[in-house]
């Protein structure tokens, strides 16, 4: 049996701010743009995996949602602790000074963990955490 990750899900809260860091930060592809009442979900992924997505969406659209619920979340998505996804780099230290460049929010620069992993930690454009492992 061969298990594969397919889609993840963050949410964003500024399609083009999101876009622009997705694609023209990170380099990833735009796999689909989709409209549907005012909203917008937008799925990227690494060029060289063609079959592993990032499902950016608008964030509260789930039907069935109070508007307590709702601002709940969107407080969590502001304060940064709603999403987060692990990237994984050969180059963590050219990816970070990239990031930087183009203004990126910097919660942690590269680092030698106590638990073996060097990496750092940056925020997109919603306020997801986005750590990055360096990979030999």
């Amino acid at each position: 049996m061969d298990i594969t990750i397919h889609y993840a899900f963050l949410p964003q809260t500024d399609p083009e701010a999101t876009l622009g860091f997705y694609r023209d930060t990170l380099g990833f592809e735009v796999r689909q743009d989709v409209g549907y009442d005012g909203m917008r979900w937008l799925t990227v992924g690494p060029p060289n995996q063609p079959q592993t997505g990032i499902v950016l969406h608008p964030p509260a659209a789930e039907p069935g949602l109070t508007d307590d619920e709702r601002r709940t979340i969107l407080e969590l998505i502001a304060k940064g602790s709603y999403g987060a996804l692990t990237l994984a780099t050969d180059d963590l230290d050219g990816l970070f000074e990239k990031l930087v460049a183009a203004g990126a929010e910097v919660v942690q620069e590269p680092t030698d963990q106590p638990y073996g992993v060097r990496d750092c930690a940056f925020r997109d454009p919603t306020g997801n955490l986005l750590r990055i492992n360096q990979v030999d």
